[in-house]
């Protein structure tokens, strides 16, 4: 039972690790994990993947998004977004969607982590942060998976492409634009 309470002694609330990690402060870590399950100190999310429970007044919390995903990856470079944030830029999108994107350099395919779906996507190029330019050409790579009316929503982003700083939309159209992107866009700077 000693090394169960060293093992105890080193996780973190709010903290989600890998079996391997836990590994290093274990000799048996199946029958710790076992035990630490049972107990209630850790959930397991998916396979070689646990979690240490905040709770608040209304149970358990799941773990944030943004460290689930980095310890899913064992990477931090990746970028979670939703369709829904395409409805915020104005262009006539209004459909919710029950979707969580994930762009990273690692993992491609639908995986459920816990209790949530995300679908991871290989890109080479993806920015740290959401920004409007971003989610504009975001937007136009994926008009044929939305649900609205594809060529009302085309036509809104090219007469909105105005509204936004025309160096930063250029550098995002170049940086993170598919070629049909890049063609349609490319026509507003062209006029």
């Amino acid at each position: 039972m000693l090394k169960l309470d060293q093992l105890k002694r080193q996780l973190k609330v709010g903290k989600v690790y890998r079996r391997g990690e836990l590994s290093k402060w274990s000799s048996a870590i199946d029958r710790h994990l076992d035990a630490l399950l049972k107990e209630g100190v850790l959930e397991k999310i998916s396979q070689g993947l646990y979690y240490v429970p905040k709770t608040s007044t209304f149970g358990k919390v799941p773990p944030d998004e943004d460290v689930l995903v980095q310890s899913f990856l064992k990477d931090s470079r990746f970028l979670i977004l939703t369709p829904n944030s395409y409805n915020n830029l104005g262009f006539g999108t209004t459909q919710l969607y029950n979707k969580k994107v994930v762009y990273n350099h690692k993992r491609h395919g639908k995986f459920k982590l816990g209790n949530r779906e995300f679908e991871f996507q290989l890109k080479h190029h993806f920015p740290k942060k959401l920004t409007p330019e971003f989610l504009m050409v975001d937007l136009t790579n994926n008009l044929d998976f939305l649900a609205e009316d594809q060529s009302n929503v085309l036509d809104e982003v090219i007469q909105r492409a105005s509204q936004l700083p025309s160096k930063k939309l250029k550098q995002a159209i170049l940086e993170y634009g598919t070629v049909k992107t890049k063609k349609i866009l490319n026509q507003y700077f062209n006029k």
